[in-house]
This record gives C-alpha cells, sequence and structure tokens, in this order.
C-alpha cells in the first residue's frame, strides 16, 4: 500500500488512505497521516523509499521515515512529494481525529477534540457524538459536550435548543467559543439566539477579567520573590553593619555566572546542574563578600559615604572583571526540563513552571535564612550586634567576624538569588544593576534588618508593579512606586516593622 501510494494519482490516493486507516495499525498510519497532512511527505525516486523533509541548520534535509537514515540534501531529480489537494486534507483531518479518539490517552483523546472545535461539521459531529457514548473519561467527556454544544448552538433546529446550548457554553473559556458566541451576538438573524449570545459572552469577560487578575497576582508575586530573594541578604547586612553596599547586585551577577559556568562543566546534565549551581553560587557570593568585608569595609566603619563610594568602585571593578573573562555579551543559561512549560489552569490562565518554582524557592530560602536568625548562635550573636554593638562587644562578642560572616551570608544569599535570576533572564555584566536600587527600596520599606519587613516590603512593590504597569506603563509605574515610598517615609521612617528596644535608633 505505501509503494501504491507514491505512485497513485489523486484521485486514486484516498481509497490507498482508506485501505491504511482500516488496517489497524494505528501506531504507524497516524504519524504517517500527520506527516502527510502537514505536506512532509516525500519519497526518493530511485527506489520508493518514504522520506520526511526536514530542517537541518538551515538546509532541507531528507530522513528514511521508517529508519530514521539521514540521506542529506536530495536534488528534485532524486525526489519527489508525495502531493495531496483539499479533498485529501479533510479526509486525513478526520481520519487522524477519529484515530486519537479511540486513542488509549485520554489527554490524546482531548487534544483530538480540541483540534476539532474550529472545523465542526455534520460529519464530525456524528463522529463526536459516537465517541461521546462510550466515553468514560470526564476532561475527554467535557471536552465533547463543549464540541456538540457548539454545534447546536450554531446549527440547531430550534432557537430553544441553541438558546440552551449558548448557555451551556457561558460555562466555558475558549476562544473557539468565545469566537462563536461573538459571531451569532453580531451576526445572528434570531433574536433570542442573539441576547443570549450577548449575555454568554458578557459571563465569559467578567471570568476573563478576573483570572486577568490572577495572572497579574501571580507576576507580582514573581517579581516580589526576585525582590526578595535579592533584598534580603541586603536586609541583614544593612541592619548589622549600616553598610550601604552598592556591590550587592554584583553578588547577584555572580551568582548567575556561577550558574553559567556549572553548566559549562555539565553539559549534559542541564537537569542536575541547578542543585550543584545553588551551593557553588552562595560560596563564591559570599566568599567575595568576606572578602570585600575584610579588606575594605571594616576599616569604613562608621563612615557612610565614604563606604559607598567603596563599594561602587568595587562594583565596577567586579563588572569589569566579568567583562574581561566572559565579554561584555549576554549568557543564556539553559532551564531544566522540570523547570520549562506552563501549568495551564484553564484556556486563559496559564501559570509558568520556572516562575512558579522561583516563587516557592525564595519562600524556603526566607524560612532558611529566619531557622538561622532565630534557632543557632550566629543568629543570636548577629541580632546581639544589631540592637547594641557596644553592649555586644562587652560580653564577648567577637563583632568584627560577626560582621565578615553577616555580610559573606548577605552576599552568599544574593548569590542564590542570581541563580534564580539566570532562569529569568540572560546573564550580563550589568545584571544586578537593574536589581540594587529596587533592594534598598524594599530594606527601607520594610524596616531595616527586620526579615518580615522584607518579606511583605518585597510582595508588596511587586503586585504593585505588575498592577500599575498594563495602566501607566513600566517606568512610570516604577516612578509612582518610588513617590510612594518617599511619601511613606516622610510618615515612617522607621519602615513597615522597626526595630524596637533602647538602641533601635
Amino acid at each position: 500500500m505505501l509503494e501504491q501510494l507514491t505512485e497513485a494519482g489523486l484521485r486514486e490516493t484516498q481509497p490507498i488512505l482508506e485501505r491504511l486507516a482500516s488496517s489497524g495499525d494505528e501506531a504507524v498510519v497516524l504519524p504517517l497521516f500527520q506527516t502527510l497532512l502537514d505536506g512532509d511527505l516525500y519519497y526518493r525516486r530511485s527506489d520508493g523509499r518514504l522520506l520526511v523533509e526536514t530542517d537541518v541548520d538551515g538546509d532541507d534535509h531528507y530522513v528514511d521515515y521508517f529508519s530514521g537514515e539521514d540521506y542529506g540534501e536530495l536534488g528534485r531529480r532524486e525526489q519527489s512529494k508525495v502531493r495531496i489537494n483539499n479533498s485529501l486534507r479533510g479526509y486525513l483531518s478526520e481520519a487522524i481525529a477519529r484515530m486519537q479518539l479511540s486513542h488509549e490517552d485520554p489527554a490524546v483523546r482531548t487534544a483530538a477534540v480540541r483540534s476539532l472545535l474550529d472545523d465542526l461539521d455534520e460529519n464530525t459531529v456524528s463522529l463526536l457524538a459516537e465517541a461521546r457514548a462510550g466515553e468514560s473519561h470526564r476532561e475527554v467527556r467535557q471536552a465533547l459536550d463543549l464540541a456538540l454544544a457548539m454545534y447546536t448552538a450554531e446549527q440547531g433546529e430550534n432557537s430553544a435548543a441553541r438558546i440552551t446550548a449558548i448557555q451551556d457554553l457561558s460555562e466555558s473559556l475558549e476562544t473557539d467559543v468565545r469566537n462563536l458566541l461573538f459571531q451569532l451576538s453580531e451576526y445572528s438573524d434570531d433574536g433570542g439566539v442573539k441576547a443570549a449570545a450577548a449575555e454568554a459572552m458578557q459571563a465569559i469577560d467578567q471570568k476573563v477579567t478576573f483570572y486577568g487578575y490572577v495572572d497579574q497576582l501571580f507576576f507580582g508575586l514573581s517579581l516580589g520573590s526576585v525582590l526578595l530573594l535579592a533584598a534580603i541578604g541586603l536586609a541583614i547586612t544593612f541592619g548589622v553593619m549600616g553598610v550601604i553596599n552598592m556591590a550587592h547586585g554584583e553578588m547577584l551577577m555572580l551568582g548567575a555566572y556561577t550558574t553559567y559556568v556549572v553548566q559549562l562543566m555539565m553539559p549534559n546534565m542541564i537537569n542536575q546542574s541547578l542543585w550543584v549551581a545553588i551551593p557553588m553560587a552562595f560560596l563564591v557570593a559570599g566568599s567575595v563578600g568576606i572578602l570585600i568585608e575584610r579588606c575594605v569595609i571594616r576599616f569604613l566603619h562608621g563612615r557612610p559615604l565614604e563606604t559607598l563610594l567603596a563599594t561602587f568602585g568595587i562594583s565596577l571593578i567586579l563588572q569589569q572583571t566579568v567583562r574581561t573573562v566572559f565579554s561584555p555579551l549576554n549568557r543564556r543559561v539553559a532551564s531544566p526540563d522540570w523547570m520549562s512549560g506552563s501549568w495551564e489552569i484553564n484556556p486563559v490562565l496559564s501559570l509558568t513552571y520556572n516562575r512558579l518554582t522561583i516563587l516557592i524557592f525564595a519562600v524556603v530560602v526566607f524560612v532558611a535564612l529566619l531557622l538561622i536568625m532565630k534557632k543557632t548562635s550566629l543568629g543570636l550573636q548577629v541580632r546581639a550586634v544589631s540592637q547594641n554593638r557596644a553592649m555586644a562587644k562587652a560580653m564577648g562578642i567577637k563583632t568584627d567576624w560577626v560582621d565578615a560572616l553577616t555580610f559573606g551570608l548577605g552576599s552568599g544569599i544574593a548569590g542564590i538569588g542570581g541563580v534564580a535570576l539566570s532562569q529569568l533572564t540572560n546573564v550580563g555584566p550589568n545584571l544586578g544593576q537593574s536589581y540594587i536600587i529596587d533592594s534598598f527600596m524594599v530594606v527601607v520599606f520594610g524596616g531595616v534588618g527586620n526579615l518580615l519587613g522584607t518579606l511583605v516590603a518585597a510582595f508588596t512593590l511587586g503586585i504593585a508593579n505588575k498592577f500599575m504597569e498594563p495602566v501607566t506603563g513600566t517606568v512610570l509605574a516604577s516612578i509612582l512606586v518610588l513617590v510612594f515610598i518617599i511619601l511613606f517615609i516622610q510618615k515612617r521612617p522607621k519602615g513597615l516593622f522597626p526595630q524596637r528596644g533602647r538602641a533601635a535608633e
């Protein structure tokens, strides 16, 4: 039959396809029909071997359909296309749907029904009704009911049946349903059908608006999680040492580049490389932070302006070092398979796995840091130094080493934040500069040195930004947030959650 397929004319092709479809070998016939429908099925003239046209680095290669052997580029005299016309395309679409509707995987059956929603006719509906009678899976049944209701709404025998179908469709958010209801509400000759379609469209639009707000909330939480990872380390260093660290953004950059280097060293283990990159980024950024504190910042205690200028200079040095080592070009970090794609809740709302993972990761890091600060001796000493440095020193706490370890801890957490950022954007020398100002705003808004305040401030600013952006634009939204924080600090100079105690000043 396959040999006949390569030699037959257009009129003779459909009977051959029908015999292939009735052979019962769906594992072979289904991909064959799909390739033929896509226009990628060829044959070699010398021996009639079936070929699939594929793109390899911009060139058309011809691969043996069954063995997968690559024959490379073939000239026009060496290969010919298995031709089809519109009639055959219609038959192939129906045959593919029929085979997929009987597939053992419910997901395949559901996808088959959804693929037919924009091309419902009498034959297709008969096929769907037959499938519905024997279907037991809930999701597939819902898709079949939706398709049958769409056909009834458009082609029903009487107005009552059409209106009932339209009312059923008002619960769906499918794009094809919305397009159909729009057509009926605008162009239907039946007044009752037209009014019912308009009412259903209004109900659907309200749901779409609601899920649009949910989507904005998710993106706001996603931005807030990035701000939390960027600012949480700054919060403890700023709270303990009072240092305005302008090089904190470069700790994010170092964490992102660490992820890039780890993937270069593990090219065949991308899914596992991220778990290696997280502790490596913490160690690299934390070590650089301790080095900065030991070599520069400890000599500038009590001199905030000099500290600001010194750390700004360090940030420029780190940026130029990265440009020298990795070049000024942005580098792309691959995402593992388990962070690719999205979780589709309904046709108008889907949550990307990478942002969802980073949101969960940020909360886990926050809880881990909170436990360190509350349950360990280092945390106890850090809290003592932040509340009253002189008294802590008098009690025997080595405040110099607490400063160094605190600075290293804050920088290490920023490095972990860089790992998360590498999954959302390209890695470049200026990566940290995009977040340093926002990080300071989060720390000041939440309350200096207060971890709970940092958490609340990060998510508040992230959500506010994302809800204002559609109305004002990205730049104006950032300006309005900055103005709000300025006005807020005028009323509450210590932020949302100020430190308490006699030494809080």
